[in-house]
């Protein structure tokens, strides 16, 4: 599959980096535990903010007979070199409020030295920590081109922070996590660099040289706490602080700051000399400091899960690639031999599952196929049909694999008619839902020899329900025996419980040849309405989802269409009150009933409704819910009536509208009524209400296309916005 620059750049730099990267990252975790570890001690002073090198210096001098230095590290220990009453030496931990001795320095546990070694030399030395500073380097640019990246993937700098859309695992979190992580990644890849750079002392070094008083002022004498310096100085300020070595004159006080240092006059606290830092030591300082996470438990974590976010972007970016490499192409057949020509045009790889599906279906069929992205359009001699399986990237652009084929369908001609179909893959919560698909259907009407066998055929989310739809349709007009594709077989066979049936109103003198049955759970299980009812076929393994409306804690009902030549939907339609199922539990939680929102829409057609029974009983809270339902006549409805009047009757549902087809001369759906309401629509997505769907994915193309001209209308934003906001859930099928 063809690779853009940047996803190019960033899978390269991500593979030839990987193992220094991984060494570094799994150290890194280990180390982030250091400075969480050390806050916890008690030599740790959380209020330095609140006292004075004044304060501290007096209590100091009170304490001990005579004081060489102070150092305040990165974990705000305060350390004293001192000498005590008896004449001894110490370096100890102080309390700068007491002066009280915490204790003596405690060496670095084994584990954090080995994992300090090997995290910046890898035990190599100087070699080892040039691959360390390149790793660094070489994240950095990862997570540069990552950026760009996910600027494509949500079309403009516009959309970066927009909610990105629910794909497959990796792909989805690869992304959220990356949006998460970028600035922690980045600050740890720039310190990183540049720590390696000072080492490798190729950053200008630093030289601190003070102008001193020669004429050593003695006059006035004034106490410690009266030096002004050391009164406006906060101990949060302070990296060390060094003691006069006597009491001549020439000796001073060097306080060191953060950005500064001074030399104080040990008798009137004048400043004798300042020194501002350069910008490079400075750098140097917070970069240690950001790099370590040592000045805040905060930021410590922050690094913590950035190095646990990297070990994640590794595994989830391997498999992706993976992913993309099972997408490879195998032909039976050469180009020009084939009757039947399927171009894919894929970003991430997803598209070539329902493409190879049809593509092994026809050679079963003993049809030649031949199976090529859509930049590897070429003239095909014997070309019949035309199949264009495309997905849509960033603002409605090609993917990758397709965005020469305006060009090369221009360049290279077909010598005889064809006939052509054009299926997108896209999600409605991006404002140009598979525009590409739409663009390819324009430029092959415009082609000589191009007959359009149906309508350009939308598939939201990858529905394998969808594809199913179409290719229906599609082998119809085409005469073929086409099975449903392999990747609608279960192949994960989920947990099956039993259940007994407890009503079943049966298809037979229903009209629509719909049933409502209500089967109860023999064992333990959790269910929520908006959850789905597995049913493998046992003809062929085939799996069935139906969506549940849940009665009371063990019972719940769904709402089934019977199908002439339907194995599940005959077997379920025959079981008799007191007969056994076994079904399995397929948890939705991208559709259900939200707990506290005010107004809800509930839009459902034919068996849509089923959930909705469930929903609207569990209305505990009296939001207002409002539904619209669809079906052909008053009959149809009949099914639900004493259900949902009695709900209208305890004021679980507020309102409800029915679009009947089929009892007027004009036809009235689903849209028709949400038009007509058009200004109560908007008025509830604008007060942050909810829109449920549920139903055919017919009337969810109609539905969508309408709410989308309501908000363009009234609320000037796409219908996308508010599905990204959670304020638009589908369940179609």
């Amino acid at each position: 599959m063809t690779l853009s620059v940047w996803r190019y750049s960033h899978l390269v730099l991500a593979v030839s980096s990987s193992i220094f990267i991984l060494l570094a990252s799994v150290t890194g975790i280990i180390l982030a535990f250091e400075p969480i570890s050390n806050r916890v001690e008690p030599y740790t002073i959380n209020n330095l903010d609140e006292i004075t090198v004044a304060e501290l210096s007096t209590t100091l001098r009170h304490n001990y007979p005579e004081i060489i230095s102070v150092e305040i590290d990165k974990n705000d220990w305060i350390t004293a070199s001192v000498i005590d009453s008896a004449g001894v030496d110490k370096i100890i931990y102080i309390d700068p409020k007491t002066g009280a001795n915490l204790g003596m320095p405690i060496e670095t546990r084994p584990i954090f030295k080995f994992a300090t070694t090997l995290h910046r030399s890898l035990f190599l030395k100087g070699i080892g920590r040039f691959f360390v500073g390149l790793s660094s380097f070489l994240l950095c640019l990862i997570s540069i081109t990552g950026i760009f990246l996910i600027l494509k993937k949500q079309g403009g700098v516009r959309n970066f922070f927009t909610p990105i859309i629910k794909e497959n695992f990796n792909p989805y979190y690869h992304s959220v996590f990356g949006r998460w992580l970028l600035v922690p990644i980045l600050i740890i890849t720039l310190t990183g660099v540049y720590l390696s750079l000072e080492k490798f002392s190729i950053l200008p070094s630093v030289k601190i040289i003070h102008q001193e008083d020669t004429a050593f002022e003695e006059e006035p004498i004034l106490k410690l706490s009266e030096f002004k310096v050391f009164q406006n100085t906060k101990l949060s300020e302070v990296r060390k602080i060094e003691f006069p070595f006597s009491e001549f004159p020439e000796s001073y006080f060097l306080l060191q700051l953060k950005d500064r240092e001074y030399l104080v006059n040990q008798f009137n606290g004048s400043i004798v000399s300042e020194v501002k830092y350069p910008f490079t030591a400075i750098i140097s300082y917070y970069s240690l400091i950001f790099h370590t996470g040592q000045a805040s438990i905060i930021w410590s974590v922050v690094l913590l899960f950035a190095c646990l976010g990297i070990l994640f972007f590794m595994y989830s970016g391997f498999s992706i690639m993976l992913q993309r490499r099972k997408s490879k192409i195998k032909n039976r057949y050469k180009k020009d031999e084939c009757d039947y020509i399927i171009l894919i045009g894929s970003e991430n790889g997803n598209t070539f599952y329902f493409a190879n599906a049809l593509h092994s279906e026809l050679i079963r069929l003993g049809k030649k196929s031949y199976l090529a992205e859509l930049n590897s359009y070429r003239s095909y001699k014997n070309m019949q049909h035309l199949i264009v399986m495309t997905s849509t990237y960033g603002k409605g652009e090609a993917p990758t694999n397709a965005k020469k084929f305006k060009s090369v369908l221009q360049t290279h001609q077909q010598g005889r008619s064809f006939d052509y179909s054009v299926v997108g893959f896209g999600s409605l919560a991006y404002p140009d839902f598979c525009q590409f698909a739409y663009d390819v259907d324009d430029m092959l009407q415009q082609h000589s020899n191009s007959k359009q066998l149906n309508d350009v055929f939308t598939i939201n989310n990858q529905s394998l329900e969808s594809f199913n739809q179409w290719l229906l349709k599609w082998k119809e007009k085409e005469d073929l025996d086409i099975r449903l594709p392999n990747t609608v077989i279960s192949s994960n066979k989920r947990k099956a419980y039993t259940f007994e049936i407890t009503e079943n109103t049966k298809a037979e003198n229903q009209e629509d040849a719909t049933f409502l049955i209500k089967m109860k759970a023999l064992c333990k299980t959790r269910f929520k309405s908006g959850d789905l009812l597995s049913i493998v076929s046992a003809k062929d393994n085939r799996e069935r989802l139906y969506s549940i409306g849940k009665w009371d804690e063990k019972e719940l009902v769904v709402s089934v269409k019977l199908h002439a030549k339907g194995y599940v939907s005959n077997r379920l339609n025959n079981l008799s009150i007191g007969d056994k199922i076994e079904c399995g539990i397929v948890k939705n939680k991208n559709f259900r009933l939200p707990k506290k929102t005010k107004n809800i829409v509930l839009i459902a057609s034919g068996t849509g409704i089923g959930p909705y029974l469930g929903m609207i009983r569990e209305n505990n809270q009296k939001s207002a819910l409002q539904l619209y339902w669809g079906g052909r006549t008053q009959s149809s409805f009949s099914l639900y009536r004493k259900e949902i009047e009695t709900q209208l009757d305890n004021g679980n549902l507020e309102s409800l509208q029915l679009a009947l087809s089929q009892e007027k001369d004009n036809k009235v759906y689903v849209q028709h009524l949400l038009k007509l309401d058009s200004l109560k629509i908007a008025e509830v997505l604008k007060n942050k209400g909810v829109i449920m769907i549920c139903g055919s994915v017919v009337m969810q193309n109609d539905v969508t296309q309408t709410l989308d001209a309501i908000c363009q209308k009234y609320l000037q934003k796409p219908l996308s916005y508010f599905q990204n906001k959670g304020f638009i859930l589908m369940d179609c099928y």
